[in-house]
């Protein structure tokens, strides 16, 4: 398990009060921007509290566009970390898989886009792949670490909503996923487990974050 110093969750705390400014949204593999700084996407199933981290991760309560219905997010959002400061970064709010309240036509193209930005993104530094606490890791959640395996690209598990499950069901579903990941190449190790709600876990992830940033 990582251990993280109080220097690095006091940089990571620092780095989450700067400026976070959204730049774009993209529907498309040619509307993606240019690849500047560093990356480090969200991705999970549906409705498993993407924007609700981001947003309690920034401080901030709209930063990311939150909804009870599986689905809302349909671009990939991407937010510039930082602003002027000594350390920056691009976060990067990826649309929710698996089940979606829309047809099949544009789940297929989500679905499409996720790929493309996924296997072509050169500067990405790391995919934190959130999975509810709750289910643990699913077929969903499988094909998208098939993809990141494929594509080289390092993945690490954050479950969410971990108030909401008790503390043994947690530790079981913590121990599947940490003998899961075992199997993938491209999977980190350490699982962070987070709760939006109730403030927990988030000093972690913007330690783990805040190492892969662009220092000026």
């Amino acid at each position: 398990m990582d251990q993280f110093t109080a220097s690095d969750l006091e940089t990571g705390r620092l780095l989450f009060t700067q400026e976070c400014d959204f730049v774009m949204g993209v529907r498309t593999e040619a509307d993606l921007p240019k690849a500047e700084l560093p990356e480090v996407a969200f991705a999970g199933r549906s409705n498993v509290g993407k924007s609700s981290l981001l947003n309690a991760l920034t401080n901030r309560r709209t930063l990311a566009r939150t909804s009870n219905t599986p689905g809302r997010t349909r671009e990939v959002n991407f937010f510039r970390l930082g602003g002027d400061g000594e350390r920056r970064l691009m976060l990067v709010d990826l649309p929710g898989y698996g089940y979606a309240r829309a047809g099949k036509e544009e789940i297929a193209r989500w679905n499409k886009l996720i790929e493309d930005y996924l296997r072509g993104r050169g500067n990405l530094r790391r995919v934190c792949l959130l999975i509810d606490a709750r289910r643990g890791i699913g077929p969903p959640d499988r094909k998208v670490m098939e993809l990141l395996d494929q594509a080289a690209v390092v993945y690490q598990v954050i479950l969410t909503k971990v108030d909401k499950e008790k503390a043994t069901a947690l530790a079981k579903v913590r121990a599947a996923a940490e003998a899961e990941l075992k199997g993938h190449g491209a999977a980190y190790p350490d699982i962070l487990a987070t709760s939006a709600a109730k403030k927990l876990g988030l000093e972690e992830v913007r330690a783990t974050v805040v190492a892969l940033a662009e220092i000026a």
